[in-house]
């Protein structure tokens, strides 16, 4: 009925009532936003008409950073040149020994390019600490052309950061920071930087995936892209479609195409800051030695999300002993926020002000605990001492612990069973290439008995650098294996 009506009704009618109902649905429709998916769908699957006006927003902001490098006697390059290139057996030697044998060698001036972002109208610059480290003279081109002298206000080799500063009269233009962890994977984001030298190059890809790490620090977090980035990108800024740095352009695979690395910016805005207030980082410390939960260890504990910190050591007097924590404990919770992995903990401690008291929930023997520890400064050469302090059995990357009841009752094996747990695997260690892992059960080293964790290491240690070390291991679901190694 309502088809026909229309169709005998005048052509100027039906134009008044198609206008009218067009007006009235474009009215209703200003009052519901458009879904979560439709926005999704723009802001990540879309792909964008132009980035031209992007990269005219974001570019002046992007400078090119030139340094040199004093290298000290010129290397070896320059050995090889001031010497007969056929040594002593060349008739020719004598006149190179007495021309060049007492001569210093001389200073290689060594120059390389970056690039790096402003931050604000005071001129400082965010780059990479690769890109400015041990620079003798620094500087910076901006897009316009001007350039200038830049100092080095503080720099951070664990996480590859440093901020400069130019002093500039002009009018600079400044980046706007985002919000790199609402980052989804697949959505589209811009690279500009001076690849090869080549000023303000802009490439643009997708987030390819986040949480990479790829063995450059103990902060690894990277952000993966397929934004072209190339020698010369480093230090310039990633940027999403509204045009805020989500990232900091810092790494590339070898060989690699369509892979390259940024650093988060939620995870550098700490350090930036900390950075410009006093030149240097200053990071928490707990004071253990943790590992991921593996799937025996959360079946074991009772975690059925396997979200958890596993602690298989803990140093003496350093703030996790003072409060109580101890190795075997299970960290869940630190401020009331889930810890799902060890690297999760080790960078939300490092984010924690000296001197803070934490509230950090544990699992005990099945029943949660919540202690409170006060986190001091990480101190690197005392890392490092603790870390000597392993024991021998560390040359081998093995950590053992004895079997206790509840470890018997869930690997089914008897309370009285002879041997001790591996609880950690060092990765890349001797014991891994060896194919020990985590949850296996030591019973005999060299054909001798190992009843307690104070055998093992007695064992370990009388065995000479070089000589074999054949283990017998228990294996569930496995029975019985000969593992094999070299000291």
């Amino acid at each position: 009925m309502k088809i026909i009506r229309i169709k005998n009704v005048s052509g100027r009618k039906v134009f008044f009532v198609m206008t009218f109902i067009a007006v009235v649905l474009l009215v209703i429709s200003s009052f519901y936003p458009e879904s979560d998916v439709e926005a999704k769908s723009d802001n990540y699957l879309t792909i964008p008409e132009s980035f031209s006006s992007l990269a005219e927003s974001v570019s002046p902001a992007v400078v090119n950073i030139r340094t040199v490098k004093t290298i000290k006697g010129g290397g070896r390059v320059f050995r090889h040149f001031s010497r007969s290139p056929f040594g002593k057996n060349d008739p020719m030697y004598d006149f190179f020994e007495k021309f060049f044998g007492e001569e210093p060698l001389r200073d290689f001036k060594q120059r390389s390019l970056g690039s790096g972002f402003i931050i604000d109208k005071d001129g400082y610059i965010v780059t990479n600490n690769h890109v400015v480290e041990n620079a003798d003279k620094i500087k910076v081109k901006l897009k316009n052309g001007n350039e200038f002298d830049a100092m080095i206000v503080g720099k951070d080799s664990n996480t590859d950061l440093a901020l400069i500063k130019i002093k500039s009269r002009q009018n600079l233009h400044i980046v706007r920071f985002g919000d790199s962890d609402s980052l989804k994977v697949g959505q589209w984001v811009m690279a500009i930087g001076s690849p090869f030298g080549l000023e303000h190059t802009v490439t643009a890809g997708i987030i390819s995936a986040k949480g990479r790490v790829i063995g450059s620090g103990p902060y690894d977090d990277f952000i993966q892209t397929d934004a072209s980035i190339n020698p010369g990108n480093s230090g310039g800024p990633l940027v999403n479609m509204k045009g805020e740095v989500v990232g900091i352009n810092t790494a590339i695979i070898a060989g690699g195409q369509g892979i390259g690395f940024a650093i988060p910016i939620n995870l550098a805005k700490g350090v930036i800051e900390q950075l410009r207030q006093s030149g240097e980082v200053t990071r928490g410390w707990l004071g253990v030695a943790i590992q991921d939960l593996s799937e025996e260890l959360a079946e074991y504990y009772g975690i059925k999300d396997k979200n958890g910190v596993f602690v298989f050591e803990v140093f003496p007097g350093d703030p996790a002993d003072e409060a109580g924590i101890k190795p075997n404990d299970i960290i869940l919770e630190v401020n009331n926020k889930k810890v799902k992995t060890g690297r999760a903990l080790t960078t939300m401690i490092a984010n924690t002000g000296v001197g803070e008291l934490v509230k950090i929930k544990l699992l005990r023997n099945g029943s949660e605990k919540t202690v409170g520890v006060k986190i001091v400064k990480r101190d690197a050469s005392k890392v490092y001492t603790d870390k000597s302090k392993k024991g021998q059995g560390d040359e081998l990357g093995i950590r053992v612990s004895k079997i206790t009841p509840e470890i018997a009752r869930q690997f089914n094996i008897t309370s009285e069973a002879k041997g001790v747990m591996v609880v950690a695997i060092r990765p890349n260690s001797k014991a891994s290439e060896a194919g020990l892992t985590a949850g296996d059960i030591i019973k005999e080293i060299n054909r001798t008995g190992i009843t307690t964790a104070d055998e093992y290491h007695n064992r370990i240690k009388k065995i000479k650098k070089g000589k074999s070390i054949e283990m017998l291991i228990k294996r569930i679901n496995a029975g019985f294996i000969v593992i094999k190694m070299t000291k």
